[in-house]
């Protein structure tokens, strides 16, 4: 199984610290005698089994874990992760079913408001400023444009003013930023921070040799972070966006296993590093 990953310098300070159980003698929960559908690192939770609105069955610490990591996604809203699923539910009922202390009700009230506005404060006058949607890293502040006179644009990233670098002397061709950082030193993109130093491991479920990789994968749709339970197969399923692809060659399923089984060595091998973030367009 896979798992969006919580990366601890970027997750919350709040995490879920032991085992959340269901009281059995509950009798606003239904009980049921069904595997945990979110639980994507077979962790095995002890708690009886209860049904989410939408039919599928979890624990209130899977369920937790769940809805936090979509939160740190930057997600406002809950979607059950059961495949095939993608019903939505209430905060009230993801606070009730899993059990939210509260300390946990603050946290993820006070994601819920900061994703669902999206604004990021102007480095030139602390003014809240919208994104207005895409991958670009590029805003521009309009309180700070009408008072200077000139086009004023700070970076999404990491809060500074956007600083066009100086063309050099003589002219020479500019070096590629790319989407994913701005001109100014420093300005990264942790999720591509831990792509380049998370370490290689070996896919034991790939015969003959063929299954080192990096431990960690951006799903090649909406870039979620992923690592390999090393279960008996090389294929994941993200349980962000639902693309099933090959975690060696980074292919789609259905591209991958054209030309390979799902045990067997990929016919173009293992895909490097991932040195970009996919951006998705939610539908």
């Amino acid at each position: 199984m896979s798992r969006c990953l919580t990366r601890r310098k970027m997750g919350s300070k709040v995490s879920t610290h032991g085992e959340k159980c269901y009281d059995h003698r509950d009798p606003t929960l239904m009980f049921v005698d069904e595997e945990d559908q979110l639980d994507f690192l077979c962790e095995g939770f002890h708690s009886p089994r209860a049904q989410m609105s939408c039919g599928h069955a979890v624990t209130p610490t899977s369920l937790t874990n769940w809805c936090r990591k979509q939160l740190e996604q930057g997600e406002s809203r809950f979607v059950c992760g059961a495949f095939g699923c993608g019903a939505e539910w209430m905060y009230a009922e993801v606070s009730r079913m899993g059990l939210l202390t509260p300390e946990e009700r603050q946290y993820f009230e006070k994601t819920m408001a900061r994703n669902s506005t999206e604004t990021r404060p102007c480095p030139g006058c602390r003014t809240p400023v919208a994104r207005a949607g895409g991958p670009g890293l590029r805003v521009r502040c309009g309180a700070c444009t009408a008072t200077r006179g000139r086009p004023y644009d700070f970076c999404w990233q990491c809060g500074r003013e956007w600083r066009d670098p100086q063309p050099p002397h003589p002219p020479q061709r500019p070096p590629h930023l790319g989407p994913d950082r701005c001109p100014n030193p420093g300005c990264l993109n942790p999720s591509l921070e831990t792509l380049s130093t998370c370490p290689d491991v070996v896919l034991g479920c790939v015969r003959g040799g063929g299954g080192g990789c990096p431990s960690i994968r951006a799903c090649p749709t909406c870039g979620c972070l992923l690592e390999h339970g090393n279960n008996n197969c090389k294929h994941l399923l993200c349980p962000r966006c639902r693309t099933k692809f090959c975690f060696l060659c980074l292919r789609l399923y259905a591209e991958c296993s054209r030309t390979s089984s799902i045990t067997g060595p990929c016919a173009s091998g293992a895909a490097p590093r991932q040195t970009r973030i996919p951006h998705w367009e939610e539908k």
